[in-house]
């Protein structure tokens, strides 16, 4: 606009202060004042006619949509514009609810700041005409307008929103790829998603992850995109939207980058239809995989340096084991069993690799305890017992010093405790115990009956299970109990 106009820009950071007032002084004939908080800017919009006012939405002291309100009690007709980072839709809701004209989504280019003021200042000059003029007809349809701009708005910061959540959620390299497709499905009308990943020095790829809108359809039934149209989204390293032709479908293929290498594409298809993708779409999605592409390397990494962990300290259970050969693959079958209980018990995916975890690791403790205790072939004496009792606590703490297994931790430590509160190392009685720790309570015990030992010969199995069913409700929990027992007569754990 050649107009001269007073632009007020509110942000607690200095360094966006002097972004916008440099570049507005270097572009335009406008006077930019700047504050750093909301209460400084109410006293300049109380001595000065401002045109226009950019603020943050969060401040200390009055943050954006306080300051928005108190701008719009003092004179309505001065548009406020607010900048946030990628906002909720509550949030977004709240704040286009509250006087607010505008706001630009943080990080933001510099050259959407004119044209967001020329749109707001128009907006202004038309709502002071209504107000001057009276035009209620006219009133009506712009506020029409402003509504289905702001609908649209919300939806824009609603598929964003439902981007960033729905990827916060992946625990794993593949959960992501997963993830990946089934957003494409939500947020675009594609027929079918696929991520693809490069293979052969990229002269081909595999289809890793797939998305099918038609649930009756499988990977056999993809659209695969020419190989020469891969080389070239992977070569331009540039998202790519071909329009269908002859009757053929749209296609989007955007290329997942790791560190400026190209470590994938994801494909989004739309067959043979009335439908088309939109800018729109090519944009959400391009969003979608930036944001995965960190989370690949970062859950990359996070696996690798979980897997080696978790090598290193059960080679360390299987020199435990080395030391007693009686107890030989205890640990990998106390797992087993374990997770089986927990399957049958209903427990979800998160929970069988918590007691995988722990169960594989559960004796780490005795690498702390003396050989003249762990391999002693008679009965222990009362200090022997005691001495042997640390182990829990040991591994416990162990595992603790890793600081990624909390859970497993706990289980770790409570496996020796008792139902009725008799166990060790801190009396827990019942729901006390973690219920984790149960069910590999009952795994160890079963384990440890049907297997020889340094001070006993192996029971038969139909021994082992009354011991376990005769202790139900004082060593175990009797519901677990009722589990393994049910398992057990189906031959589903047996030694």
């Amino acid at each position: 606009m050649e107009e001269h106009l007073k632009i007020l820009v509110v942000d607690d950071e200095e360094c966006i202060r002097d972004i916008f007032k440099n570049y507005l002084t270097a572009t335009t004939n406008y006077t930019v004042l700047t504050a750093n908080d909301g209460l400084e800017a109410l006293d300049i919009i109380k001595s000065e006619e401002i045109d226009c006012c950019f603020t943050d939405l969060s401040m200390p002291n009055l943050n954006g949509l306080e300051l928005a309100q108190r701008i719009n009690q003092h004179d309505n007709t001065i548009p406020v514009v607010v900048m946030t980072g990628y906002p909720s839709m509550d949030n977004a809701i709240e704040t286009l609810k509250n006087g607010v004209a505008d706001f630009l989504t943080k990080p933001f280019r510099m050259n959407q700041i004119l044209p967001t003021i020329n749109r707001v200042m128009t907006s202004r000059s038309h709502f002071v005409e209504n107000i001057l003029l009276k035009e209620e007809a006219e009133k009506s349809r712009k506020l029409i307008k402003i509504n289905q701009e702001l609908q649209e708005k919300l939806k824009e910061v609603g598929t964003i929103n439902l981007i960033f959540q729905n990827l916060d959620q992946a625990t794993t390299s593949q959960d992501l790829f997963k993830i990946l497709v089934n957003l494409s499905g939500k947020i675009t009308p594609c027929d079918e998603a696929h991520f693809c990943f490069f293979t052969q020095g990229m002269k081909d790829y595999e289809i890793i992850a797939s998305f099918f809108r038609d649930q009756n359809k499988k990977k056999s039934d993809a659209i695969v995109i020419e190989k020469k149209i891969a080389k070239k989204v992977a070569n331009d390293g540039m998202p790519f939207l071909i329009r269908g032709n002859n009757g053929n479908g749209d296609i989007i293929a955007i290329p997942l980058k790791i560190r400026s290498s190209i470590f994938g594409i994801l494909t989004s298809i739309i067959r043979k239809g009335t439908h088309c993708f939109s800018e729109k779409d090519l944009y959400f999605l391009n969003l979608l995989v930036e944001k995965a592409s960190f989370l690949i390397e970062n859950l990359a990494l996070y696996e690798n340096i979980y897997d080696n962990l978790f090598s290193t300290l059960y080679a360390f259970v299987e020199t435990i084991e080395a030391r007693d050969p009686y107890t030989k693959q205890h640990s990998a079958n106390v797992s087993a069993y374990a997770m089986s209980i927990a399957k049958a018990y209903g427990c979800s995916q998160d929970e069988i690799a918590k007691l995988n975890v722990s169960g594989n690791l559960h004796d780490i403790g005795k690498i702390g305890i003396p050989d003249s205790i762990i391999l002693k072939p008679g009965r222990l004496t009362d200090e022997e017992y005691e001495i042997i009792k640390k182990h829990p606590v040991i591994g416990s703490n162990i595992i603790g010093h890793f600081g990624m297994w909390t859970d497993e931790q706990s289980i770790i430590r409570h496996h020796h405790e008792r139902f009725d509160g008799k166990g060790y190392p801190d009396g827990l009685k019942g729901e006390e115990i973690p219920f984790l720790a149960r069910i590999l309570s009952v795994a160890d015990v079963y384990d440890a009956l049907t297997t020889d030992r340094s001070y006993r010969r192996k029971m038969p199995d139909h021994v082992a299970v009354k011991i376990i069913r005769e202790n139900a409700g004082t060593q175990f929990d009797p519901k677990i109990v009722n589990i393994f027992l049910e398992l057990q007569k189906k031959g589903e754990i047996k030694t």
